[in-house]
């Protein structure tokens, strides 16, 4: 009894253990608490987007029907931009535009984890290597993907590779950076409890490192998506060539080309539907789970 009462009298006049304690409390919470109603559900996160959609659709159908833009070569109907992608899955190319682009997307972004993880966990824990190249991280992080796409083409040619390099530079960067910020904020007592229980090298970056910079790591990751996606969009748009295929990119300049406004928002709707849903399956759930189990998010 003088023990537990002992811990508790410390925890109390040391203010530091507070936050710790807290965190853990939540995660006790969040644990035992029940599913939440499909009802709460769909109220509070499906109807929202279901309703803006809707007020979108009423706006730009508003906009055609009162002759405020009655030009189709600058703002299409609703309709025929629904039309375009009745077309193209009748005639089998919706899926393949999209499996296109998103195929090559993931794949090159496996690649940029891959090279950005042991990068940038080099850059937070080698000083020298991080004088010398942590600035050039942060210039590339923020060099748009788009200049990348001309000397890939010169170096690579217009086949995939050059595709993928355009991804890795884009992405790459943001993994690393995001790993860095993660790392930098491991408290230094976590790393000194581990080097005293023999968890050094390797090992320590493994157990103790890594899950420690989960969630820089991850808003790195979601990020990094995000510039890989946008790169292959870019490359997609300005090198084009028939042995690449059609994606979703090769799809908004063959709309520009053609002067066919419908087939062009038919091309933004589908690469806006894939980053939305890549967002929502994967990183999303992932980033939740990171805060759940530090705590840090209590399921309602």
């Amino acid at each position: 009894m003088a023990s537990t009462e002992t811990k508790t009298t410390d925890a109390a006049t040391n203010p530091a253990e507070l936050p710790g304690i807290g965190a853990g409390l939540d995660a006790l919470e969040s644990s035992h608490t029940s599913r939440t109603p499909f009802r709460k559900t769909f109220v509070d996160k499906i109807l929202p987007p279901l309703v803006a959609i809707l007020v979108v659709l009423v706006v730009w159908q508003g906009l055609i029907s009162l002759k405020i833009v009655d030009d189709p070569t600058k703002l299409p109907s609703p309709k025929a931009v629904w039309q375009e992608f009745h077309d193209a899955w009748l005639e089998g190319k919706l899926l393949g535009y999209i499996w296109t682009s998103v195929s090559r997307g993931l794949l090159g972004f496996c690649f940029a984890l891959i090279i950005g993880t042991p990068l940038g966990l080099l850059v937070a824990r080698v000083r020298p290597v991080r004088a010398a190249i942590g600035p050039i991280l942060s210039g590339l992080q923020s060099l748009p993907s788009v200049a990348w796409v001309p000397p890939a083409v010169i170096w690579l040619g217009l086949d995939n590779s050059m595709m993928y390099a355009v991804i890795l530079l884009g992405a790459v960067p943001s993994i690393a950076n995001g790993l860095v910020s993660g790392v930098d904020q491991v408290p230094p007592l976590f790393l000194r409890a581990s080097r005293t229980m023999g968890a050094t090298g390797l090992k320590g970056t493994w157990y103790v490192t890594l899950p420690a910079a989960l969630p820089g790591y991850v808003a790195g990751m979601k990020q990094g998506w995000a510039f890989s996606w946008r790169s292959l969009m870019a490359a997609e748009i300005i090198a084009s060539f028939p042995d690449l295929g059609v994606g979703l990119g090769q799809l908004l300049e063959n709309g520009r080309n053609a002067s066919d406004m419908a087939m062009v928002f038919e091309a933004i709707l589908l690469i806006l539907f894939v980053g939305i849903a890549i967002d929502l399956l994967i990183f999303s759930p992932l980033e939740r789970w990171v805060l759940r189990s530090r705590g840090l998010l209590v399921r309602n």
